[in-house]
């Protein structure tokens, strides 16, 4: 996406151009009007948050009207391999919608112009969807922090209990918005996997994750702990993911087994397909851990059918178990139930010492959580170090 400045009087489009682009006004008013019989027919007039030209791209037809802009503008191109792909990606039942609304777009169009609708029976064409478009304004501010290496990595602890040492750190992405402030990761990351935008933070994530495994090694860090890198099903999809880690690994003489790759879910899993990538990760050396185990798609079925080498069971758990019984015999099965299948058991969401108490007992080999430490930039893990 890209922005675009207009004149007064400027053509942003005009009628019977091809559709390359739809446009959202941030700041400015542009007028839509169609020529007809010789005469200037007024459609709309639209401002601030409102779409312009999307009906076309859509429809994927020329210009049924020319758009001009009446102050300056600025506006948001969304070109059409972006707008097709979140409409591909949409629900069938939006799409529908959609086609219907499109239909009854053109009919009222027709019937406007067949009527001679004049300047002073202007028709909003604008989104109106303000959920719509602040999603379609973050997804353009998400692509410019990318482009821009904006995105911050932040690691947080993992603590082997029994060795009573940091392991490793889970690799998080953080985002500071220059106007928002911090965005919430569970906004942006949808966000992300709802488009092709996951699979290039997925790629920035792992070259962040393997500078900071350069960084501890250069800070005199001994043994050197693991990164778990979260890879979502979309990414699982892209060919050659692990050869392209293993590939950067080897660049930076970093040990594969360094590297560990947390599977996420964002929808069920391929089977066939994650046990093809945990198969080249286990021929490689690479861990493959279950994230969220207990918590929506995660299921039984994961264990049985893929041979996961770490589960982190969800920190919904340890929240409640120490005054819950029920919760403390489902967290005490749950253990058993990852040690039944040769697997580790990492516990996230730990913020007391009774907590972590209660999975010492139950052999628990890893912990996560605020006891332990909150994710924190790479400086800050260096420094830690260093003093400890």
């Amino acid at each position: 996406m890209s922005r675009r400045t207009l004149e007064p009087g400027e053509a942003l489009f005009k009628e019977g151009d091809p559709p390359t682009s739809a446009f959202l006004i941030e700041r400015g008013k542009v007028r839509i009007s169609a020529e007809r019989d010789g005469e200037n027919l007024i459609l709309a007039d639209l401002s601030n948050g409102d779409l312009v030209g999307e009906m076309a791209v859509i429809d994927d037809s020329p210009r049924t009207a020319s758009a001009v802009a009446l102050e300056p503008c600025v506006l948001l191109e969304i070109d059409r391999a972006h707008l097709t792909e979140r409409i591909g990606h949409s629900d069938p039942i939006v799409r529908a919608l959609l086609e219907g609304q499109l239909k009854r777009y053109r009919a009222a169009l027709a019937a406007m112009q067949g009527q001679g609708v004049g300047s002073e029976h202007p028709v909003s064409t604008g989104s109106g969807d303000l959920t719509a478009i602040v999603k379609i304004r973050l997804e353009a501010n998400l692509r410019e922090a990318l482009a821009r290496r904006e995105l911050d990595l932040r690691l947080q602890p993992i603590l082997d209990i029994a060795a009573g040492r940091i392991a490793g750190y889970e690799a998080l992405v953080r985002w500071d918005h220059p106007e928002r402030g911090p965005v919430s990761p569970a906004e942006f990351i949808k966000l992300a996997e709802e488009t092709s935008l996951i699979v290039p933070i997925g790629e920035y994530m792992l070259d962040a994750a393997i500078a900071a495994l350069c960084a501890l090694r250069e800070a005199g860090v001994s043994p050197l702990p693991y990164i778990s890198i979260n890879v979502s099903p979309r990414q699982l999809r892209e060919a050659g993911l692990i050869e392209r880690l293993l590939r950067r690994a080897s660049d930076a003489q970093i040990p594969v087994e360094s590297i560990r790759v947390e599977i996420t879910e964002g929808m069920m899993l391929d089977y066939a397909q994650v046990d093809d990538v945990m198969r080249r990760c286990r021929d490689a050396g690479i861990h493959v851990l279950l994230d969220d185990f207990g918590t929506g798609f995660s299921n039984l079925s994961h264990l049985h059918q893929l041979d996961f080498d770490t589960v982190k069971i969800d920190q919904s758990f340890p929240r409640t178990m120490m005054t819950n019984a029920r919760a403390m015999a489902l967290m005490d099965a749950i253990v058993k139930l990852v040690h039944a299948i040769e697997a580790q058991a990492l516990v996230e969401g730990i913020e007391t010492q009774e907590q972590l108490d209660v999975l010492r007992r139950l052999g628990v080999r890893y912990a996560q959580g605020y006891l332990i430490g909150k994710p924190a930039p790479i400086a800050d893990i260096i420094a830690a170090a260093r003093v400890g």
